[in-house]
């Protein structure tokens, strides 16, 4: 297969006019934040606010030329609005930094006109076919939250339900090796559509899948958003019961575009015992609870460490914590789960301890929580008398 490179693909947008403006999107600059990976393609087009939809034909348009170029294989090109009152820069987009042909994952960061901006790309429906999206989110990074959510969608599978999980952690994806598909590609047969890879029975995408592990992602907002969006609309999901997501740490962009465009139907936090833990988790809650999005209840995780050698269990960052908050926020408290070392090596190993140990009292715990917040799902979509 032929290789792409960033002069082709400029070469190519070079040759699709905005009417409006008269030019060409090069000369215009409105092009940035251009990456490719693998016959992968993702780029912003620049334009004004007041153009919003009216643009759609042009972004359709480039698309389309890029996704002719052989090599090819997806293409993902998202709207962005300039800053009222700042002029777009003239010339080529920011190079991509230690790039020789075949691109790297990680975008050069888009200039100061793409701050304050907004993704404008007309809405569709996200994930039509998912009949419940839950979210696994933490106030905080550390407490385990990714090892909770592939493993809480593992059990929720082993329910007999259709699950997949979205890593919606552009800046930290843990999914792909997870779950044993790192260094897997999505394809797409038409270019705008993506299938989904498919992991212990699981639908799964995630950034991760377009880069190299160790490559970081260094988007602004809006292609951080754009990339969100793109992985939720244009993926082939399916018909599933529930999708999973996990969402990065803290309470920024990525959980206030989860919550304002995909009807959730509730959210699981996870957080150790230890108080400034907890101190997050609380905040994160808020979060949910601020933008209405149910709250299914609280998992202390890291609750007891037990000693891989003689069992010996010992509460490192205290005991307890969530169980009390949950109490004190009038918040169901799903369950505890310990520190223990065979669930972070199975994880690490891309066999989540669900599966890999299915008879053992971890499973179980995991099992345990699934069904609970499967049943206060469908308690939710009961009609209310």
């Amino acid at each position: 297969m032929a290789s792409i490179d960033e002069a082709t693909i400029i070469k190519a947008l070079a040759g699709v006019r905005d009417a409006e403006r008269g030019g060409d999107l090069v000369a215009l600059g409105m092009i940035s934040g251009l990456a490719i990976k693998d016959g992968h393609v993702a780029f912003a087009i620049e334009v004004d606010p007041a153009r919003g939809e009216k643009a759609e034909p042009l972004r359709a348009q480039a698309e389309k030329t890029v996704f002719a170029l052989p090599g090819v294989l997806s293409v993902t090109a998202v709207l962005t609005a300039q800053t009222k009152g700042r002029a777009a820069p003239k010339g080529p987009p920011p190079q991509m930094p230690g790039r020789g042909g075949h691109g790297h994952g990680h975008a050069h960061p888009p200039g100061p006109q793409d701050r304050g901006t907004a993704h404008l790309r007309p809405e569709k429906p996200l994930m039509p076919g998912v009949k419940h999206v839950i979210a696994v989110a933490s106030g905080k990074g550390g407490v385990g939250k990714s090892t909770t959510a592939t493993n809480l969608a593992l059990a929720l599978k082993g329910l007999g339900l259709k699950v997949g999980i979205f890593d919606a952690d552009i800046f930290g994806p843990s999914q792909p090796r997870m779950l044993g598909v790192a260094g897997k590609r999505p394809t797409s047969e038409d270019g705008k559509i993506i299938e989904p890879i498919e992991a212990l029975g699981l639908k799964v995408m995630s950034i991760g899948f377009m880069m190299n592990e160790e490559d970081p992602v260094v988007w602004r907002g809006p292609m951080v958003m754009g990339a969100l969006e793109q992985m939720m609309r244009d993926v082939r999901w399916g018909e599933l019961d529930v999708m999973v997501v996990d969402m990065p740490p803290g309470t920024g962009d990525t959980q206030l575009t989860m919550t304002q465009r995909v009807p959730l139907s509730g959210a699981v936090i996870v957080s150790t015992p230890q108080d400034i833990a907890l101190i997050d988790a609380r905040k994160g809650l808020a979060m949910f609870k601020k933008v209405d999005v149910p709250i299914l209840g609280i998992v202390e995780n890291m609750s007891t460490y037990i000693c891989p050698n003689c069992g010996h269990e010992e509460h490192i960052f205290g005991h307890g914590g969530a169980r009390l908050e949950a109490t004190r926020l009038a918040t169901e408290f799903l369950g505890e789960l310990p520190l223990d070392i065979a669930i972070r090596t199975t994880s690490d190993e891309g066999k989540p301890i669900v599966i890999s140990q299915p008879n053992g009292k971890h499973a179980e715990s995991y099992r345990r929580i699934a069904q609970r917040v499967w049943q206060k799902l469908q308690e939710a979509d009961q009609p209310r008398g």
